[in-house]
């Protein structure tokens, strides 16, 4: 038996299932390591990705629009970037104070502390319902390792007026806002006033001798603000004159979305991803030499067969070498009637009249070639291929008569 009928599969079938396999897992893999990327931040909480009221994304598009460079980090921005843009943070509440000790201070940063207690909107994905102003306790959380100042806030929706108080912001600076729900202001001997409303309470602060400014009413950027175009300007304003003449950088890591190291993404991240890609190349082509001899090895036979099959085989090959496959098409012939009569119970022995009657037999059957032009082309078959067709159609006639297709 041929190695090839010991075989179930077809090496093809197995080499598709094997590169199916290593695409699912490998596309599987890669999902797993950039999960934590990929996944959408629009999840109602108060940062640079979400579309919720308390969100930020409003910011970065009205950003965006202006032509203002924006990037979205999700890797801690601790020192100051080159270009000298404004590192922009969004903590909550269940941010870790102590984090904010990796962040340099000497570089231009602004951390907007939170206001709003909400809860998920039932009806709308990533939309929020307010519930309540958040304690002092909590909007002073991000920033407690380094001070803990008051807070206060106005009564009611008021229309502030906020004016420059030092910093970048001369004395001069007005700008009016839209209505602001309970205007939440900063107080502290640690910060100095840059923005404050027309009672002089600091709505823009400047941590001492610092570049870290805090903004202590995240309503004068996030969605619910922004949808007032004089809010809209002085948000803008805030933070084009922050930034100078550099970029907005947001990170989002106090929000939950950082990279996340893992070793693995190493092997697919230049510089070594060149080295995972010749590996690969290596697997597949260790694969292609082992599919080019899928299957059991072929053993050795014997040098000298023994049996009937052996003989069978070796006449066949002997005739063959000798090109003399088409003389023995009569002889076939002769052999298909005598079955074929045999199957039938005629015992006949004479050719000729054994040869009449199986034509007058196969006239009760549906043969497609009678034996009467099938005989002609047996004796008259001159090569290898006009034996093969002849004998071909005699056994599909032989078929034909007996019902039998062996």
């Amino acid at each position: 038996m041929s190695g090839e009928s010991q075989n179930p599969f077809s090496p093809r079938v197995m080499i598709a299932v094997i590169l199916v396999g290593v695409f699912a897992f490998s596309g599987f893999a890669l999902l797993g390591l950039y999960a934590g990327e990929l996944r959408g931040g629009d999840d109602g909480g108060g940062h640079p990705l979400s579309k919720s009221a308390i969100g930020f994304q409003g910011a970065v598009v009205m950003a965006q629009a202006q032509g203002v460079p924006v990037v979205i980090s999700r890797d801690p921005l601790t020192d100051p970037n080159e270009n000298g843009a404004l590192r922009v943070l969004t903590p909550d509440v269940d941010f870790d104070p102590k984090a904010l000790r990796e962040y340099d201070r000497e570089g231009n940063l602004l951390v907007v502390l939170p206001k709003w207690s909400v809860q998920p909107d039932p009806r709308h994905q990533g939309w929020v319902r307010k519930i309540d102003l958040l304690s002092n306790l909590a909007v002073q959380r991000p920033i407690s390792d380094l001070s803990r100042p008051a807070f206060y806030h106005r009564k009611g929706i008021t229309r502030p007026r906020l004016h420059g108080a030092g910093g970048p912001f001369g004395e001069g600076t007005y700008l009016p806002l839209g209505p602001v729900d309970r205007l939440q202001t900063i107080a502290g001997p640690d910060f100095h006033p840059v923005l404050t409303d027309e009672q002089g309470r600091m709505v823009l602060a400047v941590y001492k001798d610092t570049q870290l400014l805090v903004l202590a009413d995240p309503d004068l950027l996030n969605t619910q603000g922004l949808k007032d175009i004089n809010t809209a300007r002085a948000g803008m304003a805030i933070l084009n004159v922050l930034r100078g003449d550099g970029g907005l950088a947001f990170d989002v890591t106090p929000n939950g979305f950082m990279r996340t190291r893992n070793p693995l993404k190493l092997a697919v991240e230049p510089p070594l991803l060149g080295g995972t890609l010749c590996l690969l190349a290596a697997i597949i082509l260790m694969g292609v030499h082992a599919a080019v001899r899928f299957g059991p090895a072929r053993t050795g036979g014997r040098a000298l067969a023994l049996g009937k099959a052996a003989l069978i085989d070796s006449s066949a090959g002997l005739i063959h070498a000798a090109g003399k496959a088409h003389e023995l098409t009569p002889a076939y012939a002769a052999l298909i009637e005598a079955r074929v009569a045999k199957s039938a119970g005629d015992r006949e022995t004479d050719p000729a009249a054994r040869t009449a009657r199986l034509m007058r037999q196969e006239a009760g059957r549906s043969v497609t070639t009678p034996l009467s032009d099938l005989l002609p082309q047996a004796r008259s078959a001159t090569n290898r291929n006009a034996a093969l067709t002849a004998a071909r159609k005699l056994f599909q006639w032989k078929s034909e008569m007996t019902r039998d297709r062996r």
